[in-house]
């Protein structure tokens, strides 16, 4: 599909190279209109026919845009950039050409494969619970939008309302379970009057002498002598039953409004459906917005790919690598016997999962890797056709992240701040755990001098301390290779002024003198060990300081194994436990094999040994001999003392002999731990009297 460009000075406050523009872009001399939104709108409209693809070079007024293009009924792809605020407006205006050319050759990239969507549907029902005091108002207000019902965890005060408007409960020990749409609450009713039932007739409030039921329609246990008059007084409607206390209630809801003071699910990333404003009065009105208007289907992405077949989780009940359990904000990666399970509906798709995945068995799809890596690889491009040096990439999250950046543009277009840096290209992400050490040294490769994660504080913090474990493996490598330790780098900022200082004492690395040309993911698939392999090897063939061997951290996804040879009995229960075919044995002779390049440290080998032989040994080996297999442990077969035949090691039987020497089922026959499979089974058919050919003396 062609593609049609169009960008403007925005009234003449930035610089805009028609010429230089077109020609990294290999589009000729692009015009540079002035007021493309106001005076020029005409010149924007009749770039609207045809069925192109069309750019535009202006964010500020996307909306305006966008509304002609409907009126006009066109049907080309829309792709807005912000040239403004991410650089034309900055201290470095004059040097951002470059920067503005790969910014409009991103967006001219073909739209990526549509993810499959996980769907979501509501009713409105809505459970609205914590302190009645909280809770009553916000029902009266939300009923005519959506399906109320109440869980009252305190009425202390409350004066309920003498008609049923909607469901009523009341209860403590609350937990929210699910997702919009599909969620189940429990809860425990420790009150005698059941609120649901309760018709607030008054008849139990006049009937109990100590006064101990209120208008909030709950007995005073305190004060409660039960003597069941108010049981008497409510007869056959039954609300009232002292022997009901303490019993678990549950229900099904599609929204949950939670306005306890402390949320009751405390998760970084609470479930879609799910509101919990906390004390704040401000946001209890903002979300019940929000909530006003979900009823109907919704869909969102699904974020994840999983190939179970080189998770490295599990193994025979043991548990190896759980990193993607461990990081997930949103409890939506659990453990599922030798694999782990994904939830997509609980799912908001940070990526931090598939960041922390050694094997790849976990990849990112929204995009994809290779989709990634091609928006990548044409900033990096483009960039340098245009004559662009030392090119940083700045990931940040399209929604903070962005915000961020833009506000530093707009301070920079006042005079107050300097601006995003010429040399500095943004990439949005959906979240910037979405990315890590595979796409990072990659870009290296392809000739960034720096890359930068934009951290706002808004993080989880599992997230801020996986991105700095995957910070500190890259930086490891590079700085053994020789490149320098600052290439990347976490930049913490929380406002524009914090971002600008942060980013203009951010030095260029050193880059490869030669640019690397392979596809960041490859496949479909991403896939991530192979994309590792061809960016680390790049590196390692144009390294200022070439290295054998690097000492990686705790946590590498790169290592090796130590083997106790003293201890090993080569029973080979770890290379049944290896997931990545890094330990093999040998079909013909007792040996251990180890391929370097395959092993993922994730441990599996280690919990498996039954002899404590093994430990691991982070590290990154850059020989050959990281891809050969090389043997770590062989012993001389034993022999059947029957009849001859190998079955396992000398190390191996003497240490089964050892274990099992007083054991009842062995102490009379030892002989037989020391025979081949076939040969145990003859001997123990054989009577016990009966003389065995091998006995007869000549």
């Amino acid at each position: 599909m062609n593609t049609r460009i169009k960008v403007c000075n925005c009234n003449r406050t930035m610089p805009v190279d028609g010429a230089a523009l077109g020609a990294a872009l290999d589009a000729g001399t692009l015009p540079v209109a002035s007021q493309l939104c106001r005076r020029e709108v005409g010149d924007y409209l009749n770039t609207l026919d045809g069925g192109d693809k069309i750019v535009v070079g202006c964010t500020q007024e996307q909306p305006l845009f966008a509304e002609l293009a409907q009126q006009k009924g066109t049907v080309a792809p829309l792709r807005f950039v912000n040239l403004r605020e991410t650089g034309g407006w900055g201290q470095d205006a004059a040097q951002a050409t470059p920067k503005m050319a790969a910014l409009l050759a991103m967006a001219r990239l073909p739209d990526p494969e549509p993810v499959p969507e996980v769907e979501y549907h509501s009713e409105g029902r809505v459970l609205i619970t914590g302190p009645a005091a909280r809770v009553l108002p916000w029902a009266r207000r939300l009923q005519g939008q959506l399906e109320v019902s109440v869980l009252l965890t305190d009425t202390d005060g409350a004066m309920l309302a003498g008609g049923q408007d909607w469901p009523t409960f009341a209860g403590t020990d609350v937990a929210v379970k699910g997702w919009l749409g599909k969620f189940d609450v429990t809860w425990r009713q420790a009150n005698p009057i059941d609120l649901d039932l309760c018709t607030r007739c008054n008849a139990c409030v006049k009937a109990c002498p100590e006064g101990a039921i209120g208008l909030d329609y709950q007995v005073n246990l305190d004060a409660c002598s039960s003597h069941g008059d108010c049981v008497k007084a409510c007869g056959a409607i039954g609300a009232i039953d002292f022997h009901r206390a303490d019993t678990a209630r549950s229900g099904a809801f599609d929204l949950v409004f939670d306005l306890h003071l402390q949320p009751l699910v405390t998760l970084h990333q609470p479930p879609q459906g799910y509101f919990a404003p906390g004390a704040s009065d401000e946001k209890a009105a903002e979300q019940a917005m929000q909530l006003a208007t979900m009823t109907g289907t919704f869909g969102k992405p699904k974020f994840f790919q999983y190939k179970d077949s080189i998770c490295a989780h599990g193994r025979n009940k043991k548990v190896g690598c759980n990193a993607c359990v461990e990081v997930c904000s949103a409890a939506a990666v659990s453990h599922a016997g030798d694999k782990i399970h994904v939830n997509p509906n609980l799912c908001v798709g940070c990526g931090a999962c598939a960041t922390v995945c050694p094997t790849g068995a976990l990849s990112y799809a929204y995009p994809r890797v290779a989709d990634q890596g091609a928006r990548i690889r044409t900033l990096l491009t483009t960039y340098a056709k245009a004559g662009g040096k030392r090119p940083a990439l700045l990931l940040h999250a399209q929604e903070e992240g962005a915000a961020l950046v833009d506000a530093l543009g707009r301070a920079a277009g006042a005079g107050k701040l300097r601006g995003v840096p010429a040399r500095m290209l943004p990439l949005p992400l959906h979240h910037i755990a979405s990315v890590g050490i595979d796409v990072w040294l990659s870009a290296i490769a392809y000739g960034a001098a720096n890359v930068m994660i934009l951290a706002t504080g808004a993080e989880a913090p599992q997230y801020a301390a996986a991105l700095a474990q995957q910070v500190e493996i890259a930086r490891t490598i590079l700085s053994g290779l020789g490149y320098g330790a600052d290439h990347v780098q976490v930049v913490q900022a929380g406002d524009a002024a914090t971002l600008d200082t942060a980013l203009r004492r951010i030095e260029a690395g050193q880059v490869p003198a030669v640019a690397a040309t392979f596809a960041i993911g490859g496949g479909k698939g991403g896939d991530k060990r192979t994309t590792l392999e061809f960016a680390i090897d790049h590196l390692a063939k144009h390294a200022p300081a070439p290295q054998r061997e690097i000492a990686l951290p705790s946590g590498s996804p790169f290592g090796a194994v130590n083997v106790k040879t003293d201890a090993c009995t080569l029973c080979m229960a770890c290379v049944g436990a290896c997931p990545a075919s890094a330990l093999a044995d040998n079909p013909n002779a007792p040996q251990l094999r180890f391929t370097e390049a395959n092993c993922v440290q994730c441990g599996l080998c280690e919990t498996t040994c039954p002899e404590q032989a093994i430990a691991l040994v982070p590290r990154l080996l850059l020989a050959p001999e990281a891809k050969q297999p090389r043997v770590l442990n062989e012993a001389k077969p034993y022999h059947c003392i029957r009849c001859e035949k190998p079955f396992g090691t000398l190390s191996m039987v003497e240490n089964m002999v050892a274990k099992l020497s007083s054991h009842s089922a062995f102490a009379a026959n030892l002989d037989r731990l020391r025979m081949c499979s076939d040969c145990r089974v003859i001997d123990m058919m054989q009577p016990a009297k009966e003389v065995s050919i091998f006995e007869v003396k000549r």
